[in-house]
């Protein structure tokens, strides 16, 4: 790394701040458990963003444990680093890697850090390195709920979000759960749960078996209300592909586990695609809409992901961006074109919905109503607070149709 003086200087947050300026996405990729897979998703969904033509960097913020290096075919290379600056490696592909792995004297060096240290060497790897134009940043989290990616949190206020890997045993998905209620105390927006290890590629015809557990993942994204993003099977030419240093994209693999992969980083840039949508949106509505009614569709109380048949409506009047009064009142049956003319003879103005359909958000702009879809959480009070703050966290339009 480079010395202290450079490390302690007090202009090391102006260079981190005018580093982040620089990218367009920062994308966290974590687990709440060890051994899910959580570096093998970050170093495919690089190469698949590489893959796209996006410039993509990839960085391991797993100091304790870094092998970012050895599933790229890159360990023993060296960082290059001079005057404070750190020069990633080429990992192919048009994705720039940087890892502590390329800092320490050799791959069997242990790092034995407390948190103060382990917080500085993350900001200035953060600030220092001399990437090209990135379009997107993958940061590859240790598991836990920790130093690394508290830190991460703090330093990079306007993350896009965070990829949070498990598998389908129950121990993985009760640490899924506590990861994903970290990522909402920190406020860092979850795009989406991978489920790794899900079923089984046979060897012999290639096809998706299930002698192991499945399913876990998308029951807790249901539970939790969070956008799953899709499943990647075990398969033990994954396990050699690792061990060679080669990631399963341009690779021979199976077509079926490649499949996989493209669903998700699909679904990751339809998340992006529809936060940034909804986030203009929201701002234009934080500075013109100062008195409306917005309506949010419940199902015992909290925020029902199929619009078209929750069990009422909560509908909050706002006067000067703040909340005056509440009421509650049950749909219709339900029937195409029924609903939009009924919440627009309540007054409503604005919708917050998980999902709805292009045809009914079409109707509901005919009557002068904006819909935001994707919207996460259970409370619907908190969603249009947040809605009027302009932080309201979207993912996926979760029940399009």
């Amino acid at each position: 790394m480079t010395d202290k003086n450079h490390f302690s200087n007090s202009d090391i947050d102006q260079r981190l701040q005018a580093r982040l300026k620089g990218i367009k996405h920062i994308i966290a990729v974590m687990s709440n458990k060890g051994g899910v897979g959580k570096s093998t998703v970050s170093v495919n969904i690089a190469m698949s963003f590489a893959c796209q033509g996006f410039s993509v960097g990839l960085l391991d913020a797993d100091l304790h444990g870094p092998s970012i290096l050895k599933l790229l075919g890159l360990e023993g290379e060296r960082l290059f680093h001079i005057e404070g600056q750190i020069f990633p490696l080429n990992g192919g592909h048009n994705v720039q890697v940087v890892s502590m792995a390329g800092l320490i004297e050799s791959p069997d060096t242990p790092l034995i850090w407390r948190g103060p240290l382990k917080i500085g060497v993350i900001k200035q790897l953060l600030a220092d390195v001399e990437w090209d134009r990135l379009d997107y940043l993958i940061v590859d989290l240790p598991p836990g709920t920790g130093d690394e990616p508290l830190t991460i949190a703090q330093l990079i206020p306007d993350i896009d979000g965070t990829v949070i890997v498990t598998t389908p045993q129950d121990v993985a998905i009760l640490d899924a759960r506590k990861a994903i209620s970290f990522a909402r105390q920190v406020e860092i927006p979850v795009i989406g749960i991978v489920e790794n290890m899900s079923g089984m590629v046979c060897p012999h015809c290639k096809e998706k078996i299930t002698p192991f557990k499945q399913g876990g993942g998308k029951s807790i994204a249901l539970e939790m209300n969070v956008p799953f993003l899709g499943t990647i099977p075990f398969d033990p030419a994954v396990v050699e592909l690792a061990d060679n240093g080669k990631p399963i994209i341009g690779s021979d693999i199976s077509e079926f586990v490649k499949k996989q992969f493209d669903i998700i980083t699909d679904n990751i840039l339809s998340y992006l695609s529809a936060h940034k949508k909804n986030v203009t949106q929201m701002n234009q509505s934080a500075q013109g809409d100062t008195n409306m009614k917005i309506a949010v569709p419940t199902t015992e109380g909290r925020l029902s992901m199929h619009f078209g048949h929750c069990e009422s409506f909560v509908i909050y009047e706002i006067e000067n961006q703040t909340i005056k009064g509440t009421k509650t009142v049950a749909p219709p049956p339900h029937e195409p074109g029924v609903l939009p003319q009924f919440l627009a003879q309540q007054g409503v103005n604005c919708i917050l919905a998980g999902g709805m359909g292009q045809r009914a958000q079409s109707l509901f702009n005919e009557k002068n109503i904006k819909v935001i879809t994707g919207v996460i959480g259970d409370d619907p009070k908190t969603a249009v607070q947040e809605y009027l703050s302009g932080s309201l966290q979207t993912g996926n339009n979760c029940c399009d149709h």
